[in-house]
């Protein structure tokens, strides 16, 4: 069955050209030209994948993901001119599935649409979706937040709730860097004021607990003069497909 996206950005040259590559790859298009049309036309058509643009008049694109979130799990790629973590991390926050900085290649665009879409599939099976809602998979990291359970290797991991709440926001974001303001700002909700410490201390706890060598880390890295970030093992979206390196809790049924 045909997928529909919708398309959405003020530049009708830049929705013209994205529309041609996917519908050469043999998807339909829809277009819109401002974050309330694009609303406007999802509340009343079905629609698999949204490309949407930040900036724009009238709604902007993350103004527009919020409102969709509200009534839709359709996955949601942000398009944007800007490339600073923070604008990154906002528009995930708010309901975002991935995040395209222009000027992008199309192909990996395209790459990026058949990503969304694959993880969006295997999780609207009624199974699939009951089993693996709030479940993050690394390689052989596993987090299970709706039992609050860290595994790795198979082996349970006792971290306290400020350390499962770091290696949450890091597992959800995987190969994106976060500053230590940027970690503590999310997690303890408050403006740092030189609170890098605090966050290296914390850090250093769980690779203790994570890492076979945390000299030596495989999963939480330290991007100097930046901050952290969770390294990418094996892409979320595809763990089904590479069940050898699932943990036997996750490998029971089928799919």
């Amino acid at each position: 069955m045909m997928n529909t996206i919708l398309v959405c950005d003020d530049d009708r040259e830049i929705v013209e050209a994205i529309a041609i590559y996917l519908e050469k790859d043999g998807y339909q298009v829809r277009k819109a030209y401002d974050g309330d049309e694009a609303v406007k036309i999802i509340e009343r058509e079905e629609i698999d994948l949204l490309i949407i643009d930040v900036m724009m008049p009238k709604l902007g694109g993350v103004e527009a993901t919020f409102r969709i979130r509200e009534k839709s799990s359709i996955p949601i790629i942000i398009l944007s001119a800007k490339s600073e973590d923070q604008d990154k991390i906002f528009g995930l926050r708010v309901g975002a599935d991935d995040y395209v900085t222009k000027p992008f290649n199309p192909q990996e665009l395209l790459a990026r649409v058949q990503s969304q879409l694959r993880r969006s599939q295997i999780l609207s099976r009624p199974e699939a979706s009951e089993r693996y809602r709030g479940i993050y998979v690394n390689g052989g990291l596993v987090i299970n937040d709706e039992k609050k359970s860290v595994t790795v290797d198979g082996e349970s991991v006792r971290l306290t709730p400020l350390e499962y709440s770091i290696l949450l926001l890091l597992m959800k974001h995987p190969g994106m860097t976060f500053s230590s303001s940027q970690i503590y700002e999310t997690i303890w909700d408050e403006q740092a004021l030189g609170d890098d410490n605090v966050v290296a201390v914390h850090i250093r706890h769980i690779r203790e607990k994570i890492e076979i060598d945390p000299k030596k880390p495989k999963y939480l890295q330290v991007v100097w003069g930046i901050g952290y970030r969770m390294e990418k093992c094996v892409r979320n979206e595809d763990f089904l497909q590479h069940k050898k390196t699932v943990p036997k809790e996750l490998s029971k049924n089928n799919f």
